[in-house]
């Protein structure tokens, strides 16, 4: 059961490295620096499963499982105190307050730090640690040792600073967070900081009293078991208190992508119909969703534009009264505005594939004016649009050019 603990928490760290990636491309230096937190933890956190573990001790290495670990683990304590210095280390007061000046001088020495004590930490490991026989814990197995004490004492001085700092900062932010979300997740941040300073202690105490005072291994594995699920369930809540207060920019960014794939339908055919309007050919629904390059919102605002030059092209093929026509025919609708719409893109592109532009001045009118506050509201639209354009037969356009016809037909007698 406590194997499965250790690929449940390394699973979710790497879940929330993953969902994060995209500020290597698109963050700015903080995100890129939290990403690397993040993205260390995970590998730390296989490096602990038996599997990985497994792995690694093929190599010709005793214990390099456990040197690699504490590494990557070195390496995203490193990129979290970036983190924390460029997010919470600015001042707009004159008199620089002392957390901020404190979190400045990090900023400065993380890198700095990091490298010396990876040299250390190399350094004490082939020299003082007792590599006889490979470990299956390295902590319960090299208990009672100077070595090993020294050796994790020196890679304990990491995480003891950054969690004071960072559990520090984040209490202190989530007390002025403005959004709920935001301040929780920010405490929850803060409680797994002040968690991992007491874990980080109660390590340190484990290894100097077991050298001192020779524990039996089944007291030593018995506190070693206990802080380790204590650390499961501190990176478990991290990953809570990451993701809580992004939860409405991924709803958000889950109505982007629906109404980017509602608007797909009308936005291929619109764009065959006038080849040159977009900027590349379209291509099928699963190619054009699955573009990275360019950022979603980026692609709707770009098919809402799109869309709108296509329609007004397509005033110079519609007959004027085709409008008329089309809301007469969407009055049934269930969603009687948009459908008319739909109706009348369908039909105006029925028109422009087989006859050419009418004269300018006899185009048809504009498209209902509608109040949009902002592109996003305009792509809501078009993706209603589209949705009813999609369940339109090309049978009910022609009816629908018919209507037309005998409502022009009406108004010359």
């Amino acid at each position: 059961m406590f194997d499965y603990s250790k690929y449940l928490t390394a699973a979710v760290m790497t879940i929330i490295a993953v969902w994060r990636f995209p500020a290597v491309r698109y963050g700015d230096s903080h995100r890129r620096a939290l990403w690397g937190g993040y993205a260390g933890f995970a590998v730390a956190l296989w490096l602990y499963t038996p599997v990985v573990m497994d792995a690694v001790e093929r190599i010709p290495v005793v214990d390099l499982s456990a040197l690699l670990r504490h590494f990557s683990s070195t390496a995203a304590i490193v990129a979290a105190l970036t983190y924390v210095a460029t997010s919470y280390g600015t001042s707009s007061q004159a008199a620089v307050p002392r957390h901020v000046a404190v979190s400045r001088w990090i900023a400065r020495a993380s890198y700095r730090a990091g490298a010396v004590g990876v040299a250390l930490l190399t350094v004490l490991f082939f020299s003082v640690v007792d590599r006889d026989k490979p470990s299956q814990n390295f902590l319960i197995d090299h208990s009672g040792q100077w070595g090993a004490a020294v050796y994790m004492t020196s890679f304990y001085l990491f995480p003891l600073v950054t969690t004071a700092v960072c559990g520090y900062q984040w209490t202190r932010a989530a007390r002025w967070a403005e959004s709920t979300s935001m301040r929780i997740g920010l405490g929850l941040m803060g409680i797994s900081m002040w968690m991992g300073l007491i874990h980080t202690l109660a390590r340190i105490t484990i290894l100097w009293v077991a050298v001192a005072f020779p524990l039996p291994p089944s007291t030593v594995e018995f506190l070693v078991d206990i802080t380790s699920m204590w650390m499961n369930a501190l990176f478990l809540i991290v990953a809570a208190g990451a993701s809580i207060p992004t939860t409405r920019a991924v709803a958000a960014r889950w109505t982007t992508w629906r109404t980017l794939y509602k608007t797909y339908s009308l936005w291929f055919d619109l764009m065959n119909a006038f080849p040159g309007t977009s900027l590349y050919p379209p291509e099928g629904r699963i190619a054009e969703l699955m573009r990275i390059r360019v950022p979603i919102d980026v692609r709707v605002d770009r098919w809402t534009q799109e869309i709108a030059d296509v329609c007004e092209n397509l005033r110079y093929y519609a007959p004027a009264s085709l409008m008329f026509a089309a809301e007469d025919v969407a009055a049934t609708h269930p969603d009687p505005e948009p459908a008319a719409e739909a109706y009348w893109i369908k039909a105006a592109l029925q028109v422009a594939a087989s006859n050419a532009p009418i004269d300018p001045y006899a185009a048809a009118a504009l498209l209902r004016e509608k109040p949009f506050v902002d592109t996003a509201s305009e792509a809501a639209w078009l993706a209603r649009v589209s949705t009813a354009y999609s369940r339109i037969t090309t049978d009910q356009a022609r009816g629908l050019l018919v209507h037309c016809e005998s409502l022009e037909a009406a108004a010359d007698h």
